[in-house]
């Protein structure tokens, strides 16, 4: 019987030559990595530009008063415009502060030719509307020459017409809103509720009155008739503001401050208002000076949210010492 030899070789292989179509598949999968690099590259560099270029605009912000539009105004006669928007009241953009440093940035311009005070408000703190209302007169007896008229675009009323009172003249659009001169005070009584639910109402006070109209206590009636003379004397102040403001040009109507609303057209033959116009016919045509520079001042993120720490503050420390806001609204 032959032998058959079955040894292997123990010799390594070799590795097989690499193929023309994985050598092809390589390198666009390189390609490809590469190309994506580049295109983050450039992305990146676009968003850095423009975060640059929205800081150096921003700063510049900062740096110079802006007109409406948009324009740099540098060394030109021009008419100041200070916005009086929204809510009067403190913890809002349309505090007194805020308002007051526009008015005072605008006269210390020396280009300022005139200012005209933008209005579109419900009203709000009557603190705060006497503060703003204050200083407008203010700055008419120290610049005599130095016109300050109100120009009214929606609406006008209560606070935000207490400020209006301060001006040299009222312009309106026929539509406009115009008036609401009252004081209000409101709340609710939860003692039906409170029964009607097996709840027991039980508070301590240091002082006969300090739970003053408490809405889950009955009313008081002496409490009432305190608080209503509150009320009248601050609508007395409100009155003789505008009495004082608008001067002989208020007609004698039982109406005038009921708290009743006009429209602008029927604020002019009142004395509420003085003529129709905006903002740009009023600086053209009465001020004389047509370029306008909205000098309202613009909060800042931390400013904002101070403003609402403050104001939560103040509301939490409010509803601890249980009192009530009068509004002019």
């Amino acid at each position: 019987m032959s032998e058959i030899d079955v040894s292997t070789s123990t010799s390594p292989s070799k590795p097989a030559p690499q193929s023309a179509w994985e050598r092809e598949v390589l390198e666009k999968v390189l390609m490809a990595a590469i190309d994506e690099q580049r295109r983050g590259r450039r992305w990146s560099m676009f968003y850095k530009s423009a975060l640059l270029a929205y800081l150096g605009i921003a700063l510049l912000m900062f740096a110079h008063p802006f007109k409406d539009g948009g324009t740099i105004v540098d060394g030109k006669s021009h008419t100041a415009v200070v916005d009086v928007a929204g809510i009067i009241m403190e913890g809002t953009e349309t505090n007194a502060d805020a308002v007051i440093d526009g008015l005072q940035a605008a006269v210390e311009d020396p280009h300022t030719k005139g200012i005209v005070l933008r209005m579109n408000s419900p009203g709000g703190s009557p603190v705060q509307s006497a503060y703003i209302y204050d200083e407008v007169r203010r700055i008419r007896k120290e610049h005599p020459d130095l016109p300050i008229h109100a120009v009214v675009e929606d609406l006008c009323a209560s606070g935000c017409y207490y400020v209006a009172a301060a001006t040299d003249k009222i312009f309106v659009n026929p539509s406009s809103v115009v008036g609401s001169i009252g004081v209000i005070m409101n709340g609710f009584g939860f003692v039906e509720t409170l029964n009607k639910l097996g709840v027991e109402r039980r508070v301590m006070t240091a002082g006969a009155h300090k739970a003053l109209l408490d809405p889950f206590s009955p009313a008081n009636p002496d409490e009432r008739q305190h608080v209503q003379g509150v009320i009248d004397n601050v609508h007395q102040l409100f009155i003789d503001a505008v009495r004082q403001g608008r001067g002989e040009r208020l007609k004698e109507n039982p109406d005038l401050f009921t708290g009743l609303v006009w429209s602008g057209a029927q604020s002019i033959p009142l004395g509420l208002a003085d003529a129709v116009g905006t903002a740009r016919s009023v600086a053209k045509d009465v001020i004389g000076a047509e370029e306008l520079v909205n000098f309202t001042p613009q909060e800042t993120l931390m400013d904002r949210l101070a403003q609402r720490m403050g104001a939560s503050a103040g509301t939490a420390l409010h509803s601890l010492i249980g009192g009530m806001a009068l509004t002019l609204n």
